[in-house]
């Protein structure tokens, strides 16, 4: 709900700062759990936001943690269940290009059945957590408001917003992108490296079935990735060179679908576009740490990776989850949730899992995207390894789907 300016300082236990998918589902969250809860959100209520044509690969763990915020029901019909992984090692081979597949078979037993994950649409997935938040008890809703500066002292956060509005919190939440203005304000630093490759991104119609998998082909140049959508339909992402994705991206639609065709056909049969494409620039960005004084980074504000295998948003989600935890069991024993002590185990949890995931994805996309005599061959071994030994295979289903021991509870 939006609610009118006011002189004195809103108060709460919690201010989020950013309305994305993962500003948005920790503020229902935390609200639900009983703590009182600012979502400062710096869209503007009165202008339409630019079309979001971006499909989430949304893993197990996360969509429980979704699920316990409320959204499935609205997402019902709308999402594509994640059947299988596979990814294919390209470029020359002497015995053909080695692969892995792994699907809902190698986790294990579930009771619902659920897939290794869910496609869903961005625009889909926000106009859902909008629809709750709206409605949520113990969260206040500040609509086209913008974070300015943040002040704090040994018992809570003091927030300017651009309004001259304020906020007294103990705990603030910075979900406030790559850029985060608050992790900007606290001055922690970031560390990291532009990839110098751009991803092409579009959704397209396919001729042959996808059957609910995930397809990745390493070529010399790097990935080519079909993610399944409804319809036999498929969001696909190409890596290339820094400007060769923007020209890509615009040129006319044929000339597009002609260069698709002609270098991917064989790999994902005939493809014809179905929306307008776009593209976007490669960053690594790792914040030096996770919280500061009164604050708890999540998300992009805490660190950018390669998107490889999607694992970007569910990150930020397994913050989610982590601090919903850290909270709830600190007011449980009698502590404050936002004080150091809860904040540093936030930061041990979270820590080590997104720098390790990160540093994986980048050392898996260096190792495939090109077509080195001597890592070939290691490759191969590597992929066919994993195809082969169940323990193996199953131990990389997990990983991808966030199914597995030590995760937050909203995601088990």
């Amino acid at each position: 709900m939006a609610v009118t300016s006011r002189t004195p300082p809103l108060e709460a236990d919690i201010a989020v700062i950013g309305a994305g998918p993962v500003g948005t589902s920790l503020a229902i969250l935390t609200a639900a759990a009983g703590f009182r809860t600012v979502l400062v959100d710096a869209r503007d209520p009165d202008r339409d936001p630019p079309r979001d044509t971006r499909n989430f690969a949304i893993v197990r763990g996360s969509w429980r943690l979704l699920g316990a915020a409320g959204v499935h029901p609205a997402l019902h019909g709308l999402t594509q269940p994640l059947l299988g992984l596979e990814a294919t090692d390209g470029g020359r081979h002497w015995f053909g290009a080695p692969s892995v597949l792994f699907g809902t078979d190698d986790l294990p037993p579930d009771a619902d059945g659920e897939p290794l994950g869910e496609m869903v649409p961005a625009e889909a997935l926000q106009a859902a957590l909008d629809s709750i938040a709206a409605k949520a008890a113990n969260l206040t809703w500040l609509r086209g408001r913008k974070f300015t500066a943040l002040a704090t002292d040994a018992a809570s956060a003091r927030i300017t917003l651009d309004t001259g509005d304020e906020i007294t919190a103990g705990l603030v939440a910075a979900c406030d992108g790559v850029r985060s203005p608050v992790r900007t304000a606290l001055g922690i630093p970031t560390e990291g490296r532009a990839y110098g490759k751009s991803v092409f991104a579009a959704d397209v119609r396919l001729e042959r079935p996808h059957n609910g998998l995930a397809r990745q082909l390493f070529t010399p140049d790097g990935p080519f990735a079909t993610l399944p959508l409804p319809g036999n339909r498929a969001n696909l992402a190409w890596y290339m060179k820094t400007g060769a994705a923007e020209t890509m991206a615009a040129l006319p639609a044929d000339a597009i679908e002609a260069e698709l065709n002609a270098r991917f056909s064989d790999f994902a049969g005939p493809m014809t576009l179905d929306g307008p494409p776009l593209s976007y620039p490669l960053h690594l960005q790792i914040a030096a740490v996770m919280t500061g004084p009164r604050t708890a980074l999540l998300g992009d504000a805490a660190r950018r990776i390669n998107p490889l295998a999607g694992q970007g948003l569910n990150l930020g989600f397994k913050d989610v989850g982590a601090l919903v935890d850290v909270m709830t069991d600190a007011r449980r024993v009698g502590l404050d949730p936002g004080a150091a002590t809860s904040l540093q185990r936030y930061q041990q949890w979270r820590r080590v899992d997104a720098a390790t995931t990160a540093m994986f994805m980048d050392a898996v996309e260096r190792a495939f995207s090109n077509d080195n005599a001597i890592l070939k061959p290691l490759r191969g071994l590597a992929l066919t390894a994993a195809s082969k030994l169940g323990p193996v295979r199953r131990a990389m289903a997990r990983q991808a789907s966030a199914d597995q021991p030590g995760l937050p509870s909203l995601m088990r």
